[in-house]
């Protein structure tokens, strides 16, 4: 591995090729290593060492790469990008959510008097991204042109696509867009202390429609986050 140790280091996850490889190919003179069957990308840029991996859809790929980046290559802060569904009429398709705070949708150990979404050990139902991310993201959105919003985004082992389903985790959450890995990766990110955002671009409407709205928008949506991602790491 050879990461400058002057420079710090950025580690970006995704869950699909659509959602990384635009930042893998502007990667120069990029090595690779694979740990666990997913390939880490390393490389410098001006500005920073850059990590990108792609994890695999759903929470438990999601935190296995986390963790393995995190105790490998020592980020200093870790994106999740991708695209996931809008529960709010703020955000259309191609429109981007950032998160203020990640929540686990599917978590639920209400039975033993727990809130929902409470992650049992931790205490925790909310798991706060980094606020200065957040904030830069957002501004890089807006310089391209691109509408942006700021809350909650929920994760689970589930592709919301169902208007109960979509009404019960707007209401018990407060959440703005759903998805299937943020969630992990800031529950890996925080009980490592490593500050993290999470960007969605919107690709579905998390209805009874979403099949089909994801299948037409996910390349739009996923370039949509790969772009900002560009413009915050400079490339």
């Amino acid at each position: 591995m050879s990461l400058n140790p002057n420079k710090k280091t950025i580690g970006v996850i995704a869950a699909m090729a659509s959602e990384i490889d635009a930042l893998k190919a502007a990667l120069p003179g990029a090595e690779e290593e694979v740990i666990s069957g997913v390939t880490y990308v390393y490389g410098e840029l001006e500005g920073c060492n850059l990590v990108l991996a792609q994890c695999g859809i759903g929470k438990v790929f999601a935190a296995m790469c986390a963790q393995t980046m995190i105790l490998r290559f020592h980020p200093d802060q870790l994106l999740n990008i991708g695209v996931g569904g809008s529960l709010t009429p703020k955000l259309n398709i191609a429109d981007v959510g950032v998160a203020s705070a990640v929540v686990q949708h599917d978590m639920d150990t209400t039975s033993l008097g727990d809130q929902p979404g409470m992650v049992s050990g931790i205490s925790v139902v909310e798991f706060p991204c980094d606020p200065a991310i957040v904030s830069d993201l957002c501004g890089r959105a807006k310089a391209l042109g691109i509408h942006c919003e700021t809350g909650v985004i929920a994760s689970g082992d589930q592709f919301i696509c169902d208007a109960d389903v979509k009404k019960r985790i707007i209401d018990t959450f407060g959440a703005m867009v759903c998805e299937m890995e943020g969630g992990a990766v800031g529950h890996v990110c925080y009980v490592n202390q490593v500050p993290f955002a999470i960007l969605r671009a919107v690709s579905d409407n998390g209805d009874e429609n979403a099949h089909r709205s994801y299948s037409d928008a996910l390349e739009r949506a996923s370039a949509v986050a790969t772009d900002i991602a560009k413009k915050y790491l400079g490339m």
